[in-house]
């Protein structure tokens, strides 16, 4: 097919002017849909502001951090804490890209929540074997409860590292080609 061609089987120019867009709604349904899609947009546009602006806040206040435990000496004791900010931004981040998605797609995407949960239950597990020995100068119960979370956390872990893979096995089954 020719250029020429192409250009002879195109719909002839109208002086509309260019496209600005889709085609406005023709029904009042169609119009409410229109409107809150926009809403949604304006939405996802807000909370990506919001938590782009806490990611970069966390980021400079952890290398603040990192900074001065570094000069004084502390940063052996003072690493858990920061491992802690960094985890949280990396949750931060991987809303935000969940963000970024569904306001591209308008779509509602799994994987970037089982991630957040997954760094969530990670930082509780590392905030409890960090305060272990304060948990056994607490007493039998403090350290019983907290064997139990820690448990009750690696399952959590466990299952929600199954289910990413499960989730990816299934997306990687959909792409391949049939033999």
């Amino acid at each position: 097919m020719t250029g020429r061609d192409v250009a002879a089987k195109a719909p002839p120019h109208t002086d509309a002017g260019p496209e600005s867009g889709p085609p406005p709604p023709r029904s009042t349904r169609e119009w409410i849909s229109h409107g809150f899609g926009r809403v949604e947009d304006v939405v996802y546009i807000g909370l990506g502001v919001l938590l782009a602006a806490s990611a970069l806040a966390l980021l400079f206040s952890g290398i603040l951090s990192f900074w001065w435990s570094l000069t004084e000496g502390t940063l052996s004791r003072d690493i858990i804490i920061l491992l802690d900010r960094i985890l949280l931004i990396l949750m931060i981040v991987e809303i935000l890209s969940t963000v970024q998605v569904s306001f591209r797609e308008h779509a509602l995407v799994t994987e970037p929540f089982l991630i957040v949960g997954l760094i969530a239950a990670i930082r509780r597990i590392l905030v409890l074997t960090a305060e272990f020995s304060r948990l056994l100068e607490m007493g039998d119960a403090a350290f019983r409860n907290a064997m139990v979370e820690l448990g009750l956390l690696t399952l959590m872990v466990v299952a929600l590292v199954v289910s990413l893979y499960i989730l990816r096995k299934q997306r990687a089954d959909a792409v391949a080609p049939l033999p």
